[in-house]
Order: C-alpha cells, then sequence, then structure tokens
C-alpha cells in the first residue's frame, strides 16, 4: 500500500470486494460512515415528522392528520431523534472516525466490538421500523414511555421498547471501546494533560454511556415484562408505583442530555482556537468541567419530577444540584469567548455554527435553570415552553455542534472540499429558522399552552402559525446544507491535508486518510494547540476562494 491509497480504496479485511468490504471491515473510518449516511437518513426522516407535525399545528382544528396519527408521529420522531440520531451522532460518527487518530493510534482497541456496535444500531433502527407496520402500530405514548399508560396502550409497545434496549447495547459497546482506546492506545508520550478537547469530552462522555445506560435497559425489561406478565411493578391498581418508573427513566434520561451535549462541546472546543488563531484558554479547566459535567449530570435526574409528588426536601436538593451543573458548562462558555478575544478571526462555516452552538445552547442552559426552580418549574410544566427548551438544548446545541463538525471535518473525511458560500447560505437559513420556529413555542408555553396536543385554543393560533413558518425555514436550510456537501463529491475540489490550520494529529495525514492511520509514528507536541508551530499554508485555503 501507498502512501497516497486512501482507506476507501483499500479493502479492510484484506481480500473482501465491494459491499462486503464495507459490510465486513474493522477500519474505524468506514464504519464511522456507516454511521453517518445511517445517521443521514433517520435525521431527514424525523425532520420530515416534526414539519409534518408543525403543519398540523399551524391552524386551529384539524388539518392533514387525525389525533391517533399525531400521537404516533410525535412518538416516533422523539424515538427517532434521541435513539438514532442525537445520542450517537457525534460520537458514533466524528468518534469513531477521529478519536483514534487523534491519540496517534491506528484503529480503536476492540475492532470487531465496533463491527457489532454498527449491527445493533441498525438492529435497534430495523426493530423501530417494524413496530410500525405490526400489532397496532407505533406508540403513541411518547419517547419517555411513561407508566401506566405505557402498559396499558394497545399499540406496539414491546417492540418499540425493544428496539430502544438495542440501541442502549449499540451505546454502551461504543463507550467501552472509547475508554479503553484511550487508556490503551495513546501515542507513545502523549500525556493525560497533551490529549485533544474533542477526545477528551468523547472519554468522559463514554463513562456516563457505560454506566448510565444499564438502567434504561433494565426499566425498558421491566416494561415488557409488565406488558406480558402484569407482575405489578408499576402498575397502581396491582400495587405497583409509576413513580418507580419516573426515578429509573430519568435516572438514565438525564445524564443521557450530557451524552448527548459533551461531545458538541468537545467539537467547539476543537474549532473556536483554530479560527481564532490562538491556543485554547484555560485547557484544563475544560478537561475539568468536563469531567464534572458528567459526574454532576448525573446526580440531577429528579428535577424532571418536581409536579409528580416528591417531598420539598427532595425538590430543595435537587433544584440546588440543578444550578450547580450550570458552572461547569459556564467555564466552558468563558473558556470559548476568552478564546476569540482578541484573536485573528477567521469566518467559516464551521465557526459560524459553532458560534450559533454557543448563543443557542446558552439560551437553552439559561432556560433550564428556569426549570430547575421549584416555582417556576411548577408553572411551565409540560407546557411548550419545556418542548423549546429541550430543543435550543439538544437542537441548538447536538445539532449545531453536529453540523459545524461536518463542515469542519468534511475536508479531512472525503478529500473535497465544499462551497462556502452555499454553506453560509445553508447555516443562516437554520439558524434564522431555529430561533422563528422555538421562540414562539416558548413563548406559546408561557402563556400556558400544553405540550403534546393535536389542538389549541385560538388565542395560541398566531404563535404556532409562525413556528410552523421557521419549521419550512429549517427544512429550506438543511436540504441546501446536504446538498452542498453532496455536490462537492461532483465538483471534486480536492483537500489538502490541513486546510484550516489545525494542529491535532488528524490533521497531520492525507485527505482522506490512509487504511493505517500512521506510516510512521506520530509526534506528539508539547500542547496540542500551540499556533506558534503551525505555518502559514493555512492561507492557501482563503473562504473566499471557495465561493
Amino acid at each position: 500500500m501507498t502512501k497516497q491509497q486512501s482507506f476507501y480504496e483499500t479493502p479492510s479485511p484484506p481480500g473482501l470486494r465491494g459491499i462486503w468490504a464495507w459490510l465486513l471491515t474493522r477500519d474505524h473510518k468506514r464504519l464511522a460512515l456507516m454511521y453517518l449516511w445511517a445517521i443521514l437518513l433517520w435525521f431527514s426522516l424525523a425532520m420530515v415528522l416534526g414539519l409534518l407535525m408543525r403543519i398540523e399545528l399551524m391552524w386551529p382544528g384539524r388539518t392533514i392528520m387525525g389525533p391517533e396519527t399525531y400521537n404516533a408521529m410525535f412518538t416516533l420522531h422523539g424515538v427517532i431523534m434521541i435513539f438514532l440520531v442525537v445520542i450517537p451522532a457525534i460520537p458514533a460518527v466524528f468518534g469513531n472516525f477521529f478519536l483514534p487518530i487523534q491519540i496517534g493510534a491506528d484503529d480503536v482497541f476492540f475492532p470487531r466490538l465496533n463491527l457489532l456496535s454498527w449491527y445493533l444500531y441498525m438492529l435497534g433502527g430495523v426493530f423501530a421500523i417494524i413496530s410500525l407496520f405490526s400489532g397496532k402500530g407505533f406508540p403513541d405514548t411518547g419517547w419517555t414511555f411513561y407508566v401506566p399508560f405505557s402498559v396499558s396502550t394497545n399499540t406496539n409497545v414491546s417492540l418499540t421498547v425493544s428496539a430502544a434496549f438495542i440501541l442502549g447495547m449499540s451505546s454502551m459497546l461504543t463507550g467501552l471501546n472509547f475508554i479503553t482506546t484511550v487508556h490503551r492506545m495513546r501515542a507513545k508520550g502523549m500525556g493525560w494533560m497533551q490529549i485533544p478537547l474533542f477526545t477528551w469530552s468523547l472519554y468522559a462522555t463514554a463513562w456516563v454511556q457505560l454506566l448510565a445506560t444499564p438502567v434504561i435497559g433494565i426499566t425498558l425489561i421491566l416494561v415488557i415484562l409488565e406488558r406480558l406478565l402484569s407482575i405489578g411493578l408499576f402498575e397502581p391498581d396491582k400495587g405497583g408505583d409509576p413513580l418507580l418508573y419516573q426515578h429509573l427513566f430519568w435516572l438514565y434520561s438525564h445524564p443521557a442530555v450530557y451524552i448527548m451535549i459533551l461531545p458538541g462541546m468537545g467539537v467547539v472546543s476543537e474549532i473556536i482556537p483554530i479560527f481564532s488563531r490562538k491556543s485554547i484558554f484555560g485547557y484544563k479547566a475544560i478537561v475539568y468541567s468536563s469531567l464534572a459535567i458528567a459526574i454532576a449530570g448525573s446526580l440531577v435526574w429528579a428535577h424532571h419530577m418536581f409536579t409528580s409528588g416528591i417531598s420539598d426536601v427532595s425538590i430543595f436538593v435537587f433544584s440546588l444540584l440543578t444550578y450547580l451543573v450550570a458552572i461547569p458548562s459556564a467555564v466552558k462558555v468563558f473558556s470559548w469567548i476568552s478564546t476569540m478575544y482578541k484573536g485573528s478571526i477567521q469566518m467559516t462555516p464551521p465557526l459560524f455554527l459553532a458560534l450559533a452552538f454557543i448563543y443557542l445552547f446558552s439560551v437553552g442552559g439559561l432556560t433550564g435553570l428556569l426549570l430547575g426552580a421549584a416555582g417556576t418549574n411548577v408553572y411551565v410544566h409540560d407546557t411548550q415552553f419545556v418542548v423549546s427548551h429541550f430543543h435550543f438544548t439538544m437542537f441548538g446545541g447536538t445539532g449545531f455542534a453536529f453540523f459545524a463538525a461536518l463542515h469542519f471535518w468534511w475536508p479531512k473525511m472525503f478529500g473535497v472540499m465544499y462551497n462556502m458560500k452555499r454553506a453560509y447560505i445553508a447555516s443562516i437559513l437554520i439558524t434564522i429558522g431555529f430561533i422563528f420556529h422555538f421562540i414562539p413555542m416558548m413563548i406559546l408555553g408561557l402563556m400556558g399552552m400544553p405540550r403534546r396536543y393535536f389542538d389549541y385554543l385560538p388565542q395560541y393560533a398566531t404563535g404556532n402559525f409562525l413556528a410552523g413558518f421557521g419549521a419550512f425555514i429549517i427544512v429550506a436550510g438543511v436540504a441546501l446544507m446536504f446538498t452542498n456537501l453532496l455536490l462537492s463529491f461532483r465538483v471534486r475540489q480536492e483537500a489538502p491535508a490541513d486546510p484550516w490550520g489545525g494542529t491535532t494529529l488528524e490533521w497531520t495525514i492525507p485527505s482522506p486518510p490512509p487504511l493505517h492511520n500512521f506510516i510512521a509514528t506520530p509526534e506528539v507536541k508539547d500542547f496540542p494547540y500551540d499556533f506558534r508551530q503551525v505555518s502559514d499554508h493555512y492561507n492557501t485555503m482563503n473562504p473566499k476562494e471557495q465561493e
């Protein structure tokens, strides 16, 4: 194999050709791309479902679907977005592709386990689709599968819950692989405080995946047993306690929020210093805050249950913990802004999306503090305000970070540059559409409009119409973004090894990378973001020249 041969051109494992070279591959880069195309497919489906729901809610009364279809649709939208898109998106795609390269490794520690993780991911997606067309259709419970309704409904809850269980197994295997890879396969000379911040974020996330996911796995199995055997664990008329389900569910699902957002924070921590032409401000503070978020984020689950009947002492404790967990997130935002201060800013689509992430995630975090206070929580609980807050955090956070990572690492992954002008237009459309979509929903929640409702009173009509208008802008922006990226294969403007002037190890190898990441032992610098060692060649890829 020559240096110029990319991993696309070299069969992995040797001897296999065509589709089998991909379906049986153990190469972390090919698996990352298989995850990428699957996740983009699921994201597109969930986005269409979300648009159909917004069309239904643009006007009072029935518009394009009935209440049963609406309930099943928002459940399917939530299940796909949470379990098939947001949780695996950044770790499975960019983590798989770049974590080994960033630490100087040739692959992950368990390549066969990595392949199994992908097959479990696809199997979980197949189970979710089968549940649409078998039994009495997809569940109408919402993605939380709250009991006792999820136990009593005639819809196909058991199969859908099984899909979520399988996807959780895939997530655990990925986390186990990342932890072992970071511990055992770092390049010689790379200490813990020389690991790139993106890899640090994946490492912290992996511990949450490994420790929290078994809780939801056990909980989902108990729901299936409750439906099949009526064991009386959650059903009140059989002596069960629905609050037990809520505790178990949120004991995983709130840490899952940080499984979703921590990798996105790692992406932003990579982008900001490169396009500010400065070393990251507060490297150790960002590292420790990632670990603090992973730990403290597992202690605040019951703030989802302030209206469920828990004790006043519990409400006080979990409200306090909710405010404390905001501190490490604020440390990251402070570090990012300080890095840009007096920096030589080079505006690019990845940086624009990273800045949008900072703003939108900050709004989501601040509204989360309102939900962490028991008084305001009782007022806005189960309203559109909560839906808006959640999307500001997950879509405005993880979604925008995923788009930023896609634009940041696209030249490295595929060896081609995309059109910068179209990328800017698409990013601006998505940002404007997002604000138009979710700010009215926040106001509707403060006005008292409940979430999960198929219809509403006339006083909520204006806000819902504006939110629907924003949804169309988001879809247009996403369609333009994906089209622009795919057109880069047709235009084929070759990307150099380091188009941005990066300093981590992935920018020292060809674009796209060879099958074996490094021909020689990689050189680990004293500090991963030392821009004093960067040459002037990054200016040769000025964004204006790409228009």
